[in-house]
């Protein structure tokens, strides 16, 4: 099925990247050696890493694969070269880490252009992720903060795997995730008038400073004020808040009001994470519902979390995490409210738009990755594919054929394949795929 467990515990601007594709965008392409043999290799199936995060779905992923789930928590499929769970290929000499494919012939794999851009590393990871329960609220650094906070770290000495560190290497990771089934998440700040409204409604005395403060300030100022305050507010007070606004919140969820989908996504929240101040942070952020095919671009310092559903996600190869809340793992508040934008915006919706060649765009403003999707059916004419870049093909439904050079793959539902650059590739079939690639 493709597929392996991980039975780990859970745990420069476009601008100047253009310029640089420039100068190398006219570049002969360099020969591709293999990596176990002289015969040319064109398309390969993945065989993927499931990482059981406990927050994880037990069915939604065995569902789409077609197997028997286990029991236990299935949470992320990872599809890329992430050396924290790479995709296997075999080109005739056993099982191999994609990883090592591309280290062994980055401009052969990925092509020049992006080994340019990003260097010698498939610069993107693609997931299915299915949570059954509440993510962590959190926030990604953008390039510069990365950089700057792990070049800090490192000249400190904290250790990589040490559980106060922030950076666990020098790159940004933005995201955009794209529902499969109808999908519950958190995305940025509310307005800060609409934020106090919801939580006086909550009728909890403890709330009311914080009331006044979005009604009183600016809204930068009102949101970092708030923010501040519920993070570094005293635990055993802060616990009693979110026990009395739960009880509200539930209550309010109950009744037919414009919020109500929202207090009872609040309340859902405080009952797998009582007691935790992101509770109360959580209701500062905009609840959104995504349908299938409907996705959210996440950039730097947006924060968000992921409630419920199954969806596509794709990011830029990064690690990058800082926490506000709804978890057991460190929370550097200061370091936080260095990252975290506070402007209030409406979540954009995204959908898919269709070029003349039916392909249906996620358009998003980053170079590292575009994600885009091909509804495909039976008897129709073979799709071409756009060989300028690595490609990592996903079927989501049906079953679909991707033909290349060298013959003919077949991808059923769950099923993915790694197409490298240059390599001329077409679907066909019944079914829906998502293709990721590079946006350069």
């Amino acid at each position: 099925m493709g597929l392996e467990y991980d039975r780990a515990r859970p745990r420069a601007s476009g601008h100047d990247r253009k310029a640089v594709l420039k100068a190398v965008r006219h570049a002969p392409p360099a020969p591709r050696p293999s990596l176990h043999s002289q015969e040319p290799h064109r398309m390969d199936r993945l065989v993927n890493t499931v990482r059981p995060y406990a927050w994880g779905s037990t069915t939604a992923i065995p569902e789409l694969l077609g197997i028997q789930p286990t029991g236990e928590p299935q949470a992320e499929m990872w599809m890329g070269a992430h050396p924290g769970a790479p995709s296997r290929v075999d080109r005739g000499a056993g099982s191999t880490a994609l990883s090592e494919v591309i280290a062994a012939d980055p401009e052969g794999e990925l092509g020049a252009d992006s080994v340019s851009l990003f260097g010698p590393r498939l610069p993107f990871l693609l997931k299915v992720l299915a949570a059954a329960s509440p993510l962590s609220l959190q926030v990604h650094p953008d390039l510069a903060q990365a950089k700057e906070g792990f070049a800090d770290e490192e000249v400190r000495g904290v250790p990589a795997d040490a559980p106060h560190r922030n950076y666990k290497d020098a790159n940004h990771k933005p995201e955009l995730i794209c529902a499969l089934t109808p999908f519950n998440g958190l995305c940025g700040f509310r307005d800060p008038n609409e934020a106090a409204e919801l939580l006086a409604a909550l009728e909890v005395d403890s709330l009311k400073p914080y009331v006044d403060i979005l009604h009183a300030h600016p809204e930068s100022h009102a949101l970092r004020e708030v923010l501040t305050a519920v993070l570094t507010a005293d635990p055993e007070a802060m616990a009693e808040t979110v026990r009395q606004a739960t009880a509200a919140a539930e209550r309010l969820g109950a009744q037919d009001g414009p919020h109500a989908p929202a207090y009872t996504a609040y309340a859902s929240i405080a009952r797998h994470y009582p007691g935790d101040p992101g509770v109360i942070a959580a209701i500062l952020l905009n609840f959104v519902t995504l349908q299938p095919g409907e996705a959210l671009y996440l950039g730097a310092g947006v924060p968000h979390a992921y409630l419920d559903g199954l969806g596509v996600e794709i990011m830029a190869n990064s690690d990058n995490v800082l926490r506000c809340g709804l978890t057991p793992k460190h929370v550097d508040v200061p370091e936080l409210l260095r990252v975290v934008r506070f402007e209030s915006a409406a979540p954009a919706v995204l959908r898919p738009e269709a070029d003349p060649s039916g392909e249906e765009l996620y358009t998003t403003p980053i170079d590292e990755f575009r994600l885009s999707r091909h509804v495909l059916a039976d008897g129709a004419a073979p799709r071409p594919l756009p060989a300028t870049g690595p490609q990592i093909l996903l079927c989501a439904s049906g079953e679909v054929s991707l033909r290349g050079a060298d013959g003919e793959l077949p991808l059923k539902r769950g099923e993915s394949a790694f197409v490298p650059a240059g390599e001329e590739a077409a679907l066909s079939g019944d079914g829906t795929v998502f293709r990721a690639t590079v946006n350069a």
